[in-house]
C-alpha cells in the first residue's frame, strides 16, 4: 500500500506518491518556479471528475508561490519532481477556493509534473 505524508502536520494536505520520479529529476524551486502540469480533480464522496487537462491533453502552466491556485497545490507540487505523479487530498476550506467542488465533503486531484520551466502554452498564467 502506498504511503500517505501529511504535508502540513494537521491533515490539511495529504500526499500519496503514485509513482516515483527518478532520483537526479528536478524539482520546482525558489529560482525555478514555473510548472506545467497534468491534472484531475475529484469529488471524493463520489469520485466525479471536477476538471481535467486529460480531456483536451491540455497543460496548466504556473508559477508556484504566487497565489495562481489553490494553496494546496502550492504545497504538494514543491514536493514533487518531474514526471513523478502524486494524488492529493484537501481540507474543506481549500476545496471551498473551486467553485466546481464546493459541494463536495472534499476534493482530491491527481497531477503529474510535466516540465520544470513553463513555456506559456497552458491554461494558467
Amino acid at each position: 500500500m502506498a504511503e500517505v505524508a501529511d504535508l502540513t502536520g494537521d491533515g490539511g494536505v495529504l500526499k500519496t506518491v503514485v509513482r516515483k520520479a527518478k532520483d537526479d529529476a528536478i524539482a520546482p524551486t525558489d529560482s525555478l518556479p514555473l510548472v506545467d502540469v497534468h491534472y484531475e480533480g475529484t469529488l471524493a464522496e463520489n469520485g466525479e471528475v471536477f476538471d481535467t487537462t486529460h480531456e483536451d491533453n491540455s497543460i496548466f502552466s504556473f508559477e508556484i508561490g504566487q497565489g495562481a491556485v489553490i494553496k494546496a497545490w502550492d504545497i504538494a507540487l514543491r514536493t514533487m519532481k518531474k514526471q513523478r505523479e502524486l494524488a492529493a487530498a484537501t481540507k474543506e476550506e481549500e476545496k471551498k477556493k473551486r467553485e466546481e467542488a464546493k459541494a463536495a465533503a472534499a476534493a482530491r486531484v491527481q497531477a503529474k509534473l510535466d516540465a520544470k520551466k513553463g513555456k506559456g502554452k497552458g491554461k494558467g498564467k
